[in-house]
């Protein structure tokens, strides 16, 4: 079986083909810039793609069984929005899939209920799931909270507040419950579900650590971790634009990157069923400060 990797380059896509190779799965990579995935792994077949660009698709999809779809938007750009941008290279890789015979499509989006009020970056991370199952092979779609990894720019900005700010003002989304993942746990269900069965076109697993918690919880982890004692205060009139450039001034995540992901956590991200437990028995996500830990050694 030949397994595809897009989105190569990233903090999940690179981790993800370490993990394969590490197993005996070597699979294509495939990023717009291939010269770059061929000096990292100069044993694995690294080629093009640009899913906004159709014409690479059909070549990096030729002979594949499995397809991992790891590209997303999250920033402004020339191109038009995420959300746009989102849906047109969804709908073009599902496409190419398809006619090029790959088996199943595995995909990594959010949690969050749709009957709830998504912030726009939830709402597409959805949609793309949607589309992808509606114009491509049989679908996949792990749907996961925050993933904790030392790269990631979620844990990024958590680690920045507390590491530089004495004093936090917050808005009241710091209290709305989550259910945080550690990196290794998200490629362990990655991997395994190259040979779960699927139900239909798409097939849905929630995903998520042992500990239903809060960002104002998170923040009080990481501090005592790491020996900090920041104020925390709540402000009920802070809206996510505000916070974004509080944050983009404050970390290292620039403000348009930290908007989206400041928007999602102001809706409940939790597993709401057991499919996980009972599809991936031998998989046991470890608790939030376990993954913690691992991050601040730079995993």
């Amino acid at each position: 079986m030949t397994t595809l990797v897009t989105g190569a380059t990233g903090a999940i896509g690179s981790r993800l083909v370490e993990r394969l190779v590490r197993e005996g799965k070597p699979p294509r990579v495939a990023s717009r810039q291939p010269s770059t995935l061929a000096d990292r792994w100069p044993d694995l077949e690294a080629v093009e793609l640009d899913v906004l660009r159709p014409s690479s698709l059909g070549p990096a999809l030729t002979g594949v069984s499995a397809a991992y779809y790891l590209v997303h938007s999250m920033e402004p750009s020339a191109d038009g929005d995420f959300k746009e941008r989102d849906a047109e290279g969804a709908r073009a890789f599902g496409e190419a899939a398809i006619e090029a015979g790959v088996e199943r499509v595995i995909y990594l989006g959010g949690l969050g209920e749709e009957s709830e009020d998504l912030s726009e970056h939830l709402e597409s991370r959805h949609e793309t799931g949607r589309i992808l199952a509606e114009s491509g092979p049989p679908l996949l779609e792990f749907r996961a909270a925050m993933v904790i990894s030392a790269d990631s720019a979620s844990y990024t900005m958590l680690t920045d507040l507390v590491n530089r700010l004495p004093v936090m003002v917050v808005p009241r989304w710091v209290d709305t419950p989550s259910q945080p993942i550690a990196v290794d746990d998200v490629l362990s269900y990655l991997v395994a579900g190259l040979e779960t069965q699927l139900q239909g076109p798409r097939t849905i697993v929630q995903i998520g650590g042992p500990d239903v918690t809060s960002y104002r919880a998170m923040i009080e982890i990481v501090a005592q971790e790491r020996g900090r004692h920041p104020l925390v205060i709540s402000v009920p009139l802070l809206t996510p634009r505000l916070s974004s450039y509080w944050c983009g001034i404050t970390t290292s995540v620039s403000a348009a990157l930290a908007r989206p992901l400041i928007e999602g956590m102001s809706t409940p991200m939790v597993v709401r069923d057991d499919a996980a437990a009972r599809r991936f028995p031998d998989i046991r996500p470890m608790p939030f400060v376990d993954a913690l830990r691992l991050a601040f050694q730079g995993r």
